[in-house]
């Protein structure tokens, strides 16, 4: 499984695609899953291992994405981050665009600045490509966010 733990409580990486690859998702302890395929939606696998899947259908096409993608994932991410014993999957096709960059905006919204915490999931995951835009839009995120919160 192409799954890689940024932290003890949150990995990334790419597709799951078949029921023994979410059997061991499932073996890894991931109790919450953060799907951002546009191309599948991985709850009927997810459900007979008892894992919750957001899924959060997002098209790789390099164009800005919206604040709300963040938002949902986000959302999700700190409710499951809240709960004690629970371990988060974030993940896509190939875990190079998408995932690492709905992780980015999840740590940045756990505290973390967006230099440092891109840094962080590259060092641990080197596949991981910040494309500029997907990078924008999570400072677009970011901002909103933070004019809301004012």
């Amino acid at each position: 499984m192409d799954m890689t733990w940024i932290t003890d409580r949150i990995a990334v990486g790419g597709g799951i695609w078949t029921a023994a690859k979410m059997a061991e998702v499932a073996r890894a302890g991931v109790t919450h899953i953060i799907d951002m395929q546009i191309e599948f939606d991985d709850t009927p696998l997810a459900e007979p291992c008892g894992i919750t899947v957001l899924w959060n259908p997002t098209d790789d096409d390099f164009q800005l994405k919206p604040p709300e993608i963040f938002q949902k994932g986000v959302d999700f991410a700190l409710q499951v981050l809240d709960e004690t014993g629970t371990k988060l999957y974030v993940h896509c096709a190939a875990g190079v665009h998408r995932a690492p960059m709905m992780a980015l905006a999840i740590l940045c919204s756990l505290g973390w600045d967006l230099g440092s915490a891109m840094q962080f999931i590259e060092a641990r995951r080197p596949v991981v490509d910040f494309a500029d835009v997907y990078v924008k839009s999570v400072q677009r995120y970011l901002q909103e966010q933070a004019r809301v919160e004012k």
